[in-house]
Parts: C-alpha cells; structure tokens; sequence
C-alpha cells in the first residue's frame, strides 16, 4: 500500500483517464465520504456522513474493522451507482512525517533507496513494522550545497491492515491510502494563499503546515469536538448525541443568559467549549513552536485555514483567534445544490482525498 505522490495536486489537472475515485474520511465518532466533480473547478456531487460507535475507532486508529465495514456497507447500499474505488485518509499520532534533504539523486531506483536508508535513522519505528512513501518536492540550496527534498510519510504496517481489512469486508476496492492532512490541504489550499497553518476540527484535531503548496509538518491530537462532546455527556449524565446537539445550540457566540434550555446544561457547554478551544490554541502554538525549531529558516505562519465539524459551532473560529492571536479563516469545499443536510465543512477532508490521483 502507497500514499499518493502528490500532496496538494491542483484538481484541474484530474484527467478523463483518471477513475472515479470516493474519498473515505474516518474519525472518532464519524465517517464521511465524498465523491467530487473537478471539471469547472473542484465540488462534491455526491456525499455521506454517518455515525460510528464510540469503540470503533479510538486516537484516529480503527479497532473495530467489522464494526466499520458494517457502516461502510450501510452508506453504499443507501447510495446506488456509488463507485466502489476509494482513497481513505489517516489520521493518527503514529503517523510519521519527516523532510528529508539528500544529495541530489535523479528519480529512481538511487533516491528509493537513499530515502530508505535515511529513513531508518528518520523515523521512530523499524522499517520492516511500517509502510513508508514519499515525494521529491524539488532541489533546495544549502551550506553544503544543492540537496534534493522529499517528503517522507511511513505509517505503522498493523494500522494500516485494520483499515483495509474493513475495506475489503464492506466490498470496496482501495486504490490508495493517504494523509488525511494531505486531503486537507487539496480541498482547502487556493492559488494565492500565503504559507498557513491548516486545521481540521472533528473527531480529532488534524492540523498541517503548508509552504509553497507543499504540506511540510502535521500533527494529529485528541483534542477535537468528538472529545468535548464526550466531557459534556459525563459532566451532564448525556448520550453523546445529545451532548453533540446541546454544544451547536449553545456554541461560543451568544449570552449564555440568552439561551433557551437548561441552565445548567448550557453553562456546562459553554464551560466544555471555551476549555476545549483553549486547549487546542495551546496545542497549536505548540506545534507551531515545535515546527520552527526544526525549520528555524521557514518564515513565520500567521494565517490558520480552520474547517470540520467546528464550523457547524457558532463563535468557534472567532474565539480560537482570539486565542491563538492569529487570523483564522472558516473555509469549506463547495457541495452540490441538491446534496441536503450535508454540511460542507464535514465532507472537506473526504473530498480532497477524493480528488487524489491513484498511482498507475
């Protein structure tokens, strides 16, 4: 199994020869997917989102496959003509990315095995346990002169078996795995947009720098809404689906005095929220702080592109850049007129791995 060779591929360059492909994004308490149209610019057509159990996936790792493919085979048996070739994200801490700056091989058999050997010393596992890819992202100039830069991904090897395990029990054909920041960052990504830092906000928190059009740094954490929906239904004595509804009623933008419901309830939400966003400030300053010691040269970030389920959070974004002190920006990828009841900030990640190129 292989990750995609690119990390943000403008969807214009999607071809006809290209196959329909359905991008499977799984979190903690959800799984959405997305099939998408990129003629006239990047949309998804057709969408889904369904819930999945507290126990089936836990930190971003599947460990309940049947539990998933049991989902999976729901959403395709109540989407007819759905294709059965997918791309599914991963999201986890024990995912590894590292840059790697080599002599200036040619592509081929000598950078693939430069970059495994450079791996053994890069990564935090033995080769033999983990799945590893990476792409050349161009020549750079340094004080030891010109060095060829890839980007390296590796992923534990069992971790990825649960994954396709529940893939190939739900019938469907995985024509690659990828990044789920990497599906971020083709979803979200403009022309013109500066360095920034990317988040996605859901099951878990999934963030990623981006320079150049090239994602360089990501981190995955549990601190995501699946987290605070799960400390407001302890606090409060709640199912989590109505934890869930009662943290978009009360959200981070009006009076607490002003809402209808329980006051108690409301002031726990309120109370779970604002922590929640403040833990996640510190989590991405830190993160941030983290990727500038290893690239002190890297110009600072000052932009945040912020979607998943937060946005459906009234007054999230705006109290997380009073946070951070930073420009946070709400973005989503465009869904069909007809697609009701999908928010397209849910689908963004399932659909930029929708729009990745399957490997020939």
């Amino acid at each position: 199994m292989q990750f995609p060779p690119s990390l943000n591929r403008p969807t214009s360059s999607r071809s006809s020869k290209v196959p329909t492909l359905v991008g499977i994004d799984i979190e903690p308490g959800h799984v959405a997917i997305a099939e998408v149209a990129s003629s006239g610019g990047a949309r998804v057509k057709r969408a889904a989102i369904a819930p999945l159990d507290a126990h089936v996936v836990r930190d971003g790792e599947v460990v309940d496959p049947e539990g998933l493919a049991a989902v999976l085979r729901e959403i395709w048996a109540s989407h007819k003509g759905l294709s059965k070739k997918v791309r599914i994200g991963v999201a986890n801490q024990r995912i590894v990315v590292r840059v790697l700056d080599l002599p200036p091989i040619a592509e081929g058999k000598e950078l693939d095995a430069a970059v495994r050997f450079s791996a053994q010393e890069a990564l935090p596992m033995p080769l033999e346990s983990a799945v590893i890819d990476y792409v050349p992202v161009g020549e750079i100039e340094t004080d030891d002169g010109p060095k060829r830069r890839v980007v390296l991904v590796a992923a534990r090897r069992d971790m990825v078996e649960q994954i396709l395990t529940a893939a190939g029990s739900a019938g469907l054909k995985v024509e690659g795995l990828d990044l789920a920041a990497f599906g971020m960052a083709r979803a979200l990504r403009q022309a013109d947009d500066p360095d920034q830092l990317l988040l996605s906000v859901g099951g878990l928190t999934n963030l990623a720098v981006v320079r150049s059009g090239i994602c360089t740094f990501t981190r995955v954490t549990g601190g995501g809404i699946e987290a605070m929906a799960v400390d407001l239904a302890e606090r409060m004595a709640l199912t989590l689906d109505h934890s869930r509804a009662w943290l978009r009623h009360v959200g981070l933008a009006s009076p607490v005095d002003q809402l209808e419901g329980d006051a108690d309830i409301v002031a726990a939400a309120r109370y779970v929220l604002g922590e929640g966003v403040r833990r996640l400030a510190l989590e991405t300053r830190q993160s941030l702080d983290f990727q500038r010691a290893q690239s002190p040269m890297d110009t600072p970030i000052d932009q945040v592109v912020l979607t998943g389920p937060a946005l459906q959070i009234d007054g999230f974004s705006a109290t997380l850049e009073h946070e951070l002190g930073m420009s946070v920006v709400p973005r989503a990828i465009e869904v069909a007129d007809d697609l009701q009841g999908i928010d397209p900030a849910d689908v963004t990640v399932a659909a930029g791995l929708a729009l990745g190129e399957a490997r020939a």
